[in-house]
């Protein structure tokens, strides 16, 4: 299995009420890939934070192998989700990916 870990930082232009909207947007969106994308074991949206946090939310997701996760990446409805609710939105996205 891999993990596929996603830390992402918004766009500073945003107000604290723009950015709970969005980040309730890319959780909505993201979780709601659960069951469309084979090979996709499991999907999850952190978006609380401390005041310690130098990002605003993460994705934490599960796949069956590496494979899985590269069809992930170019899945119509993943690239849907990440091209109108995440990529707009961000400044800075960090990727840890790794077997488990």
């Amino acid at each position: 299995m891999v993990k596929h870990i996603i830390l992402w930082t918004l766009k500073d232009e945003f107000s604290n009420e723009e950015k709970e909207n969005i980040k309730a947007g890319i959780k909505e969106g993201l979780e709601g890939l659960q069951g469309k994308i084979p090979g996709l074991l499991e999907i999850k949206v952190n978006t609380g934070r401390l005041e310690s946090s130098n990002a605003d939310l993460m994705l934490d997701s599960t796949f069956e192998s590496e494979e899985a996760l590269k069809g992930y990446a170019v899945h119509p409805e993943h690239v849907n989700i990440a091209d109108s609710k995440v990529r707009p939105y961000t400044k800075l996205r960090s990727c840890l990916d790794f077997e488990i």
